[in-house]
Order: C-alpha cells, then sequence, then structure tokens
C-alpha cells in the first residue's frame, strides 16, 4: 500500500546542522521526516533517505572522510543498491561522494574562503526522482554555503549523462568543474547537489525554487514501497 505521506529518514552525524530544516521542509510537503542518528544499523521503514548539511565529524580529514565509515552509512549503502531513494546535500553530496556512492569528489572552493549566497542554477535533467517537477533547462535560484564544494572528476566525459544541475555561466561559486552543481549515480537513484533546497521552500526566504528538487523527492517517495531492513 503506497504511503501518502512517505517516511524519510534524515541521517544525523556529529556536526550535522541542517537536519532540522530539511525535516521541517520536507514534512511541509507532505513527508513524514525520521531522524535516524549516525550509530543506527538500520534505517526502519522509509521510502526515501536524506543526507542534510553540515560538519560531519568537524570535517577532519576531509569533508565527510569520516562520516562514511559511520554505522548508518552501511544501511544507507544497501538502501540504495535496492534502488532507494537517496539524496545528499552539501555535506551530504561530500560523504556519499567519499563513500563512493557518486562519482567525483568535492575540494576547497577556488576562493580558499566560505561561500554562502544565491545561486542560479540550470537543469539539465529532469527525468530523475529529484527532478521530476522541473523542465529540462529550467533556472532555479537556491542559496550554497560551503567551503568545499568545488566537484572534480579524473574522468569529466565519463560523467557527462549524469549531470542534473549545473552553476549559470558567470555565477559558478567554487570553481567546480563544467559547473557541475549536482550528479546522480548511474542508475540514477542517488544524487548530491552543493546548494540547499530545504533553505528555498518559501517565498520569505528569497526564493522558493527548493521545492522543486524536495517536491520531486516526496514525489517519488510516495510511489516506492518502505524499504524493510534489518534490525
Amino acid at each position: 500500500m503506497r504511503r501518502s505521506s512517505p517516511r524519510i529518514a534524515i541521517i544525523v552525524f556529529p556536526g550535522s546542522n541542517d537536519e532540522r530544516d530539511a525535516a521541517c521542509a520536507l514534512r511541509a510537503l507532505g513527508a513524514e521526516p525520521r531522524l535516524v542518528w549516525h550509530a543506527e544499523r538500520a534505517l526502519g521503514d522509509v521510502s526515501a533517505v536524506v543526507l542534510p548539511g553540515g560538519f560531519s565529524y568537524g570535517d577532519y580529514l576531509r569533508a565527510g572522510a569520516i562520516a562514511r565509515f559511520s554505522p548508518a552509512m552501511g544501511a544507507v549503502r544497501d538502501f540504495a543498491a535496492s534502488g532507494g531513494i537517496v539524496l545528499g546535500i552539501c555535506n551530504g553530496f561530500q560523504i556519499l561522494c567519499e563513500a563512493g556512492l557518486l562519482p567525483g569528489a568535492l575540494r576547497p572552493n577556488a576562493s580558499l574562503s566560505f561561500v554562502c549566497r544565491d545561486v542560479s542554477l540550470r537543469v539539465e535533467r529532469a527525468d530523475t526522482p529529484f527532478t521530476a517537477r522541473c523542465r529540462p533547462g529550467q533556472a532555479l535560484t537556491i542559496p550554497v554555503k560551503h567551503g568545499e564544494g568545488s566537484f572534480v572528476l579524473e574522468d569529466g566525459a565519463a560523467c557527462a549523462e549524469q549531470v542534473v544541475l549545473r552553476y549559470e555561466a558567470g555565477d559558478n561559486p567554487n570553481g567546480a568543474f563544467d559547473d557541475i552543481a549536482a550528479v546522480v549515480n548511474g542508475k540514477g537513484n542517488v544524487m548530491g547537489l552543493m546548494p540547499h533546497p530545504e533553505h528555498a521552500v518559501d517565498t520569505l526566504l528569497g526564493s522558493a525554487d527548493g521545492v522543486f528538487i524536495l517536491g520531486s523527492l516526496v514525489d517519488a517517495a510516495c510511489e516506492r514501497e518502505p524499504a524493510p531492513t534489518a534490525a
């Protein structure tokens, strides 16, 4: 039976600071968020997973380098392998890359300084569970806030079809390769993005374009049966 209010797990690491914002945004869009502590080895009865922004484990060594070893990430890997929908936002994107669930890596911004501002984005793919409410070429305005958001690849050509969002020309905030702001894995069920859609779900905040991303995620979660996980 499909759930009208899909349960979505939000993994919380020591140093996460956007889990409550993500939960608030998802709840406003009709989902039932569940905060999952990093030490838990099971996700429970959920239809999607979100890795939120922040500074997991203080970003020691490298952003996301320690978090990828947490017990909860084992469950996230299994969930993704079963076709489960996984979204990593900012630090969550970094963790997914470190865990090998997404290609590439995130390195320090080209400016070597923290950047926090709205950016203009272009939708490259609208055929993913994260952009189904969008149309190809659509412009979105969503804020970024990071110090290590420059996406790099060993083989850029190999990832071309996996690019979902790009920074508009002249608005790349971090020096990311080919203006890449978001990518999916080969199966299309795991996505990471540096912008923060949970901070753009109300026009009072300046933009509500984050709804296109998170709303698509909630829609996709509604279509997926909750995945049973081992206790």
